[in-house]
């Protein structure tokens, strides 16, 4: 004799709640996908254009220290992001002391991880015709920027070490490749960096580079290196400190002693 089992009857209100349930998670998904997809394709693009001057408004000068300084420029909205890769840099557009105009390349300090604004540090040379335009600058005024200009595009990890030699400005683009690697947790290139300059107070972004190097002590170490140097002490170090300097290549106007 055989048994037929008939299925349990289904209550509507359980299915129903089911049914909306699914719904829910499945447009959480597709929201928190499209939301993420959106975001990337916005980051992608940013705020640059390769081939058209845009205007960015002047929000902050810092000046730190006789001849340098540090801009931060305000995008488009407090979201925005610059869209510049690790390698790339901008060109930016001003006047000369003779009203002419004149465009130079700049890497930001800043990464896309930086939103609503981008930085620049800027060293003012004398003579220098894009330096007088930054040198003028004041709050509230615009420079034309475009971008971004390829150098190259670094990719995490491509490298199991990297050595780095700057001197003065050139410090930016190493310091934009510096942070990209060290603020990625999946990166774990190691950076050796030998930055040059005149004075102690000609170092730039010194207080992020010794931060870097004590939060990152296996990824990243700085030597710094002066070619005017200061000294004082009793006699015996001091003629003895000049031996030393002498032999290394540090001539009596570039040595001064207290």
């Amino acid at each position: 004799m055989w048994t037929f089992l008939q299925n349990p009857p289904v209550n509507k209100l359980d299915a129903l709640i089911a049914l909306v349930a699914v719904s829910v998670v499945s447009a959480i998904a597709a929201y928190i996908y499209l939301k993420k997809k959106a975001k990337d394709a916005y980051v992608l693009v940013g705020c640059l254009d390769p081939t058209t001057f845009k205007d960015f408004k002047l929000v902050k000068r810092t000046q730190i220290n006789h001849n340098s300084a540090r801009f931060r420029f305000a995008l488009p909205t407090s979201t925005s992001v610059l869209g510049l890769h690790a390698g790339q840099f901008i060109r930016c557009r001003g006047m000369d002391r003779e009203g002419k105009e004149v465009i130079r390349p700049y890497t930001p300090i800043t990464l896309n991880s930086d939103v609503g604004y981008f930085e620049l540090v800027v060293k003012m040379y004398p003579l220098g015709r894009m330096s007088h335009h930054f040198r003028e600058m004041r709050e509230g005024e615009y420079l034309a920027v475009k971008g971004p200009i390829d150098r190259f595009k670094y990719k995490p990890g491509q490298a199991r070490s990297l050595g780095m030699l700057a001197g003065g400005t050139g410090m930016t683009p190493m310091f934009q490749l510096i942070r990209a690697i060290l603020e990625n947790p999946k990166d774990k290139t190691t950076i050796h960096l030998l930055y040059a300059n005149h004075t102690f107070v000609d170092i730039l972004l010194k207080e992020e580079l010794d931060w870097f190097a004590s939060k990152f002590p296996n990824h990243f170490k700085v030597c710094y290196v002066l070619s005017q140097i200061l000294r004082c002490g009793p006699p015996e170090m001091n003629k003895a400190m000049a031996a030393h300097l002498n032999e290394l290549g540090y001539t009596k106007d570039m040595q001064f002693e207290f």
